[in-house]
């Protein structure tokens, strides 16, 4: 059995993700870092989790495979023997303008359904019999499964989708396991950075942040703080779709007209 409470985190190669590693490992926690492609860069954080003392397993595997999700598990309880938290971080889109109804197809749709929602099915059902102690389960959602906005139609009806599996999965897994969601607005970093270009980037960036009531958009770590929180020490919260998104979906007050 694990001396040490363990935090198993997708998509943790990068982003929210990465942030996500760390944050557990700066607090005690071991960790299993799962990337599907970048494993460069999934190395890279396996090693400064470890600096900060933590037991690290770094194990590739796409989330969209159910076979891919009973891996990690297995290897999680061959190593560890139970698991105290979940955070399902691996997402997928693509950045197609939403004003074109034929920039998507079925396969898109499947494919961005498989990871963002099917992924983190599948990686709860995998994992549930080793938080035999109590667990917490925090899926990165977005704003865009609320307000029908994003990269493209696809991504914002699997977070909408997510939401509701986190509804879901909560109500059934109580009393042992809660689960909850963050839903960040825009996310610095590579993810989007790679998908608008970096010409129209700061463009994007500074949009968003003019529209937020905060005038600010989200880091990596902010939103991995934020994750850590729900999953370690809001122990009577479960079923909750948090939304840290620098008050978009608030937005700002109406000029006053003189």
């Amino acid at each position: 059995m694990a001396s040490r409470l363990v935090a198993v985190i997708t998509g943790a190669a990068t982003g929210v993700g990465a942030a996500s590693a760390r944050w557990f490992a700066a607090r005690g926690y071991d960790v299993l870092i799962n990337y599907r492609a970048s494993g460069d860069a999934a190395a890279a954080v396996s090693a400064q989790c470890r600096v900060a003392g933590a037991d690290v397993l770094t194990v590739q595997g796409d989330v969209a495979l159910d076979a891919d999700c009973r891996r990690i598990a297995d290897t999680a309880r061959e190593h560890w023997g139970a698991v105290a938290v979940l955070i399902n971080s691996a997402g997928t889109t693509l950045f197609r303008p939403m004003a074109d109804l034929d920039a998507l197809d079925a396969a898109d749709f499947a494919r961005i359904f498989a990871v963002n929602v099917t992924g983190a099915y599948q990686m709860v059902r995998a994992l549930a019999p080793l938080m035999t102690t109590g667990g917490a389960v925090v899926n990165i959602s977005s704003v865009a499964g609320v307000n029908g906005t994003g990269s493209c139609y696809a991504y914002a009806a699997s977070k909408g989708a997510l939401n509701t599996l986190t509804l879901a999965l909560a109500r059934n897994l109580a009393p042992g396991i809660r689960v909850n969601a963050v839903l960040p607005g825009m996310i610095e970093g590579r993810w989007l950075r790679e998908g608008v270009g970096d010409a129209a980037y700061e463009k994007v960036r500074d949009g968003f942040a003019r529209s937020a009531a905060l005038e600010t958009v989200a880091t990596p770590d902010q939103i991995a703080a934020t994750a850590g929180w729900l999953a370690t020490d809001a122990v009577l919260m479960t079923g909750q779709l948090v939304t840290a998104d620098a008050g978009v979906l608030l937005g700002r007050p109406p000029r006053v007209i003189e």
